[in-house]
Formats: C-alpha cells, sequence, structure tokens
C-alpha cells in the first residue's frame, strides 16, 4: 500500500487554555477526495494550517507528502495546491495579471512556461474569458474559482480546499464538483474541507467528522454510512397488527416523523419506522412476517443513513449551514 497523502498522530492545539485539536489521528489515502467535515469551532481550519505549516502544532506530528511537518514541508509543498480560508486578491488587477504576480513570486515556477499555465489554470475553472476583467469586478463565486485556478499553476500531488464550493451558484458548484473529479481521476489527492454534506457525499471516496477539536469518525464514505443504525420503512392501514408483528422479530417500530412518500389515494394508512440494537433480521424475511401475520403491505423499504444523520449521530446537534 502506498504512504498516506496526509497523516497525523496525536495531533494536538491549544491558544492558552483553550483546546482547539485534541489528538487527531488522520488518515488520507493517496488518490483519494476526502471530505473533511465539521461546523464552526470544530478544528479544521487549524488542523490544515498546521498541516500546511501556517500554525505550530502544541504537541504530536504530522505529515504531508512523506514529509515530515513543518520540518519537512520546503520539499513537500511545492507539490500541494491550497485554498484556505478564502481567496485574496489585487482588486484593481485582472484574474490574469493577479495569477502572474502569484506564479512569479513562486521560485519553482518557469517563467518562459507562465503565460500557458496561467491561460490553462483560468480555462480549467471557467474564467477564460473573465480572464482581463478586474478582480473587483468578480462575484463571490468567480473569486472562488480564481482562488482554485491560483492553486492549479503548476502540478500538485495534493490539493487543499477550504470550502470551495463557497458563494457558487448550482453551475459553478457542478463546475467546480467535475474540476475535483478530473483531478482525483489523474492521481491528485483531494482535501475539502466542507460543511456542505450532500456535496461531499456526491465527490469524496472518504470523509473524516470532526467536533469540538475530537475527530469522530473516518473512514470511506461506505465505512461511514454502515457504521449508522440501518431502518426499515414501512406503510400500512394496520398499524397495530404490524407494530405487534415487527415486535416479535426484535424490532421496535415508531411512526414517522414526516411523511415518506404520499399514501395511496383513498387509503388511511400509517408509516412506521423500524430499527434495532441488534441483528436485523433480513428484509424479505420481514416482509414474510408481516404477511404471514395478516398485515397489508403498501409499501416497504430499508434506509441507511445519510451522512447529515451520521453527524447528528456522533456530535449530537445538527450543522451550521450558514457558514
Amino acid at each position: 500500500m502506498s504512504e498516506p497523502a496526509i497523516e497525523t498522530h496525536g495531533l494536538t492545539k491549544r491558544f492558552g487554555h483553550q483546546l482547539a485539536v485534541n489528538e487527531l489521528d488522520l488518515s488520507v489515502p493517496a488518490g483519494s477526495v476526502y471530505g473533511f467535515l465539521g461546523p464552526n469551532g470544530s478544528g479544521k481550519t487549524t488542523t490544515i494550517r498546521m498541516l500546511l505549516g501556517l500554525a505550530a502544532a502544541t504537541s504530536g506530528n504530522a505529515r504531508v507528502l512523506g514529509r515530515d511537518a513543518p520540518a519537512g514541508l520546503q520539499q513537500a509543498l511545492p507539490r500541494v495546491g491550497a485554498l484556505i480560508e478564502g481567496p485574496a486578491f489585487y482588486p484593481f488587477l485582472s484574474g490574469v495579471a493577479n495569477l502572474r504576480r502569484l506564479d512569479a513570486a513562486d521560485p519553482h515556477a518557469p517563467a518562459r512556461t507562465r503565460s500557458r499555465r496561467v491561460a490553462e489554470a483560468l480555462e480549467r475553472v471557467g474564467l477564460a474569458r473573465a480572464a482581463k476583467k478586474k478582480v473587483r469586478a468578480y462575484s463571490l463565486g468567480m473569486k472562488q474559482r480564481l482562488g482554485i485556478a491560483a492553486a492549479l499553476l503548476a502540478p500538485r500531488d495534493l490539493l487543499v480546499l477550504d470550502e470551495p464550493t463557497n458563494g457558487l451558484d448550482p453551475q459553478g458548484t457542478r463546475e467546480v464538483r467535475s474540476l475535483i473529479q478530473s483531478l482525483a481521476d489523474g492521481g491528485t489527492t483531494v482535501f475539502v474541507s466542507s460543511h456542505l454534506l450532500a456535496e461531499v457525499e456526491q465527490i469524496c471516496t472518504h470523509a473524516a467528522v470532526m467536533h469540538l477539536g475530537l475527530l469522530r469518525a473516518q473512514g470511506t464514505m461506505a465505512e461511514l454510512r454502515a457504521a449508522g443504525q440501518e431502518s426499515m420503512w414501512l406503510r400500512t392501514p394496520d398499524r397495530d397488527l404490524a407494530t405487534a408483528a415487527l415486535s416479535r422479530l426484535g424490532l421496535a417500530a415508531d411512526p414517522t416523523p414526516e411523511p415518506h412518500s404520499p399514501a395511496p389515494a383513498g387509503a388511511t394508512s400509517a408509516e412506521l419506522v423500524a430499527t434495532t440494537n441488534g441483528q436485523t433480521p433480513a428484509p424479505e424475511d420481514v416482509v414474510a412476517a408481516l404477511v404471514h401475520a395478516g398485515v397489508r403491505v403498501q409499501g416497504f423499504q430499508v434506509r441507511r443513513p445519510s451522512l447529515e444523520e451520521l453527524f447528528v449521530a456522533l456530535t449530537g446537534e445538527g450543522f451550521d449551514s450558514a457558514r
């Protein structure tokens, strides 16, 4: 197996008496699209700043692209692109002029290919037509895409993006999602800090959940979903009969808080969600038992928890979607 693109052991950061990141053990597989999830104050940005050498860890250690951080970052950072806490540009310069200045400040960037690389980066994020427009006239979404273009001025083995779709309209969001996927297909590891759970579910292969500086869970998307409690949804006009039959199978049935889908015309139905703390019977066995007990089954579905439901179960709170 190849070495992880990012790996931390006991990584800790204190600000006075405040513990921002607590004993973090993170493992980001090379080539993955890794979602780093958590609300405000969870320690995401502080962790990223430590990984990039922008903040010193109080204790613990980290490795980025096989190099110790911060001691070996001088060798690793030329292979890392990053967009942290929103892009910052000269508003009186055009997009292309801003990128040329940033590229000129990079001692590893060859001057002879600068124009071509800047043009390619702008084309890649969909800003080629706005290249000569002053940045002060850019929308928030355009500035965000310009920040991603800046991170792509040179070939990268690792791309670190903090809220990359912040401020983007649906079309811009789709473009960034496609861009992240194309980078991953080319072998780049993409580390995405985000609060947009639906986006993470669509683009990420792995994810981690942070809460109050603690790592609550990490793994592949399939592993994270499997960690949640599976449930079975049932619609029937025979609520009491169904509840009794499910109880005999070791399943606790409760009414759904909201209708799962419209009831058939003219039907008086109840919707139940059945869960168990032990081993869940096979769905076909549950349906057979219900029918055997005389329950009229109008609808049945096995439901796995969404990433948002898993987050709430792990942290006991909802997500701050206003960030």
